[in-house]
């Protein structure tokens, strides 16, 4: 009986599929997408699904084409994208925990490595186009994933966690386990773009991403070379980001224009922040 109830559910998903208006082509411009917030203490963790945050490329599949974050079309092989279907999904491409070179490069090839691709996979979280909560578009995704039949499309595994303990005690194996983070989505929440508490971001530190304005000489040991970078928040507020590069990086830093992410630690009271140190370029965040 509980077998023939979810083929019921899986059917009518998939007819809900369906119906779902397909995006008009989209010029070579970022998405909008859905963007998380960072973890507080305090969150109604009852509201929400939690999955891994898995350290690799935001995928989005409008229907057509795949892109990324910021809208650059993602040179996949056929192969990887025939069957999909002509509604949205929205997803991480990923080649394992601790891959995110791989990742990276793999996403941003203007000729597709087959032998490359064959490692990536399109971890699905969300269809953006659905119009339901996200308790609604679940069934859905996993419906439609299904149907492909394809092993390197997943849709995300969520859960239920009780309490904040259970949550960091999850967070806890999830990294020592090789992975970055976990992801908190409301399940009541509808697909909306921009920044807000529908989705949350715990990771066992904080960072994001800055755009590099200029590169500051270097003094002592780095004369001649980068000392610093100074960067541009989202917000328009700048500052100097001088740790964590190796001295290869020094020699050749990031471009002007290019994004990077850096790691901190809590704020100052403006909102730059404390101890940042610089992580690595975002090249699939196209430079300005």
């Amino acid at each position: 009986m509980i077998h023939r109830t979810m083929r019921r559910r899986s059917c009518l998903a998939l007819l809900a599929l369906a119906a779902l208006p397909a995006l008009p082509a989209l010029a070579a411009e970022a998405p909008a997408l859905l963007l998380a917030q960072v973890y507080r203490p305090g969150l109604a963790l009852q509201d929400y699904w939690v999955s891994e945050k898995y350290d690799g490329v935001r995928g989005f599949w409008d229907g057509r084409t795949l892109r990324t974050r910021g809208g650059e079309t993602v040179q996949a092989p056929a192969w990887f994208t025939a069957g999909w279907p002509q509604v949205p999904m929205d997803g991480e491409l990923w080649a394992g925990r601790g891959r995110f070179s791989h990742a990276q490069s793999t996403a941003r090839q203007q000729q597709a490595d087959d032998t490359a691709w064959r490692q990536m996979r399109f971890m699905v979280f969300d269809l953006p186009a659905h119009g339901g909560t996200f308790d609604q578009r679940l069934p859905a995704l996993a419906a439609l994933v299904e149907h492909l039949g394809q092993p390197w499309v997943q849709a995300v595994p969520q859960r239920r966690v009780a309490s904040d303990a259970a949550l960091q005690a999850l967070l806890a194996r999830t990294v020592r386990a090789g992975g970055e983070g976990l992801m908190l989505h409301r399940g009541a929440s509808l697909y909306r773009a921009g920044r807000s508490d529908d989705l949350i971001k715990l990771k066992t530190h904080e960072d994001t991403e800055a755009r590099v304005v200029a590169h500051l000489p270097g003094k002592g040991r780095h004369a001649g070379r980068m000392g610093a970078l100074l960067v541009e928040m989202p917000t328009g507020q700048r500052f100097r980001l001088g740790a964590g590069f190796s001295d290869a990086d020094r020699e050749r830093p990031p471009p002007v224009g290019s994004w990077v992410t850096y790691r901190f630690r809590g704020t100052h009271d403006g909102g730059l922040p404390r101890f940042a140190s610089f992580v690595r370029v975002r090249e699939d965040m196209p430079a300005q």
